[in-house]
């Protein structure tokens, strides 16, 4: 098995959290978090950041999911143009 490097890592993020990773792959995600406190923290971060913006409330308004979405829209097809 191949281990992740931490750019690897990071470009798994959105899919982990997503709970949308292959066994395989969560696999190795899973061993790499073991071993990276950097990653660690990079997951940590993104969970932090993520229960922020549900807290802030359920009816966000408008401009913001749509802001928010095309973010992960973007980071999603820059995932995919990666060689």
């Amino acid at each position: 098995m191949t281990y992740l490097t931490c750019r690897e890592f990071v470009e798994l993020v959105t899919d982990y959290l997503d709970g949308a990773l292959p066994p395989a792959d969560r696999e190795r995600f899973d061993e790499h978090l073991d071993m990276c406190k950097g990653c660690r923290e990079h997951l940590d971060q993104m969970q932090t950041t993520l229960r922020a913006l549900r807290a802030a409330g359920d009816e966000p308004a408008r401009g913001e999911v749509e802001g928010l979405d095309r973010l992960l829209d973007t980071f999603r097809d820059w995932k995919r143009s990666r060689p």
